[in-house]
């Protein structure tokens, strides 16, 4: 058995948050890159210019990529020899959260209720999803979303017969409808299987995963190069001005599902597709 100190979840929390706004990933970074070269648009190829000057900027000056800092989302695997001493886990991470959004000088986006409204004024509560695994250590992996993407997404109950071109057909329609609003180029979440609430999870945690790696079975990793055909044929392109890059990724997780059922979600995220992972 492992005992680690909830400070010490708190404290790698607050440093994630700060960092996972301040510095985009690298597999976005060199996508938006190869965007930059493969675009033919003018307008578009100098929208990809502007988006990577300013995650250098961010970068430079430790300031937000994005205004929109996001609702602090959480993928965490917990391995079954780890007690934690201290505070329980989820409140160590909305601590973590709390100071990193108020020390980072990060937008807090989060209300009390959907519909009364009151700003918390710190962000939390953070939205953390958790998994139970062998080993003695903590897996987190952050993923702040933005809104402008999330508000784009959708989730449908395929039948089972609509099969492959019912889920090209609905991420097809989802971009479409989507337009320019989720600030294309876009990187897309797929979730297939699972139930009603957890296809959505699916397609958030797709995310999560380095776009330049391809879901292990041959399968889903030739259909999330087809659906990126498919959304880049669209011709929205970089800030939706025209051109032929929508979306610089595509990933797909799975799980299994129902006899009657082939549930089905987007989620789509803007070109700050932030996403870091420290193991304790």
């Amino acid at each position: 058995m492992r005992i680690i100190n909830s400070d010490i979840i708190t404290e790698t929390v607050k440093k994630m948050c700060m960092e996972a706004n301040y510095i985009l990933p690298c597999d976005i970074k060199n996508a938006l890159k190869k965007a930059e070269r493969d675009e033919i648009s003018p307008i578009g190829k100098e929208v990809l210019s502007k988006i990577i000057k300013n995650a250098e900027i961010a970068e430079n000056e430790k300031m937000p990529i994005c205004q929109d800092t996001g609702m602090a989302v959480f993928f965490v695997e917990v391995g079954s020899d780890v007690h934690i001493e201290g505070k329980n886990l989820t409140d160590a991470i909305n601590d973590g959260v709390k100071q990193g959004y108020c020390e980072g000088f990060l937008r807090k986006s989060i209300v009390t209720d959907p519909l009364i409204r009151n700003n918390t004024g710190d962000n939390t509560p953070a939205m953390i999803h958790y998994e139970f695994t062998d080993g003695d250590s903590i897996k987190i992996t952050i993923a702040p979303k933005g809104f402008g993407s999330e508000n784009m997404s959708a989730v449908k109950m395929l039948a089972p017969s609509q099969g492959i071109e019912g889920i090209k057909s609905f991420v097809k329609e989802t971009v479409e409808n989507a337009g320019s609003n989720p600030c294309p180029p876009i990187v897309i979440g797929v979730g297939i299987g699972s139930d009603f609430e957890g296809v959505a999870k699916l397609a958030k945690k797709a995310l999560t995963r380095s776009i330049d790696t391809h879901h292990p079975n041959k399968l889903y990793a030739d259909l999330e190069n087809e659906l990126l055909e498919i959304v880049n044929q669209t011709g929205i392109g970089p800030q939706g001005f025209g051109g032929r890059i929508t979306a610089i990724g595509l990933n797909i997780e799975t799980a299994p599902t129902h006899i009657a059922s082939l549930p089905c979600a987007v989620n789509i995220s803007c070109h700050v597709t932030r996403h870091l992972t420290k193991i304790i």
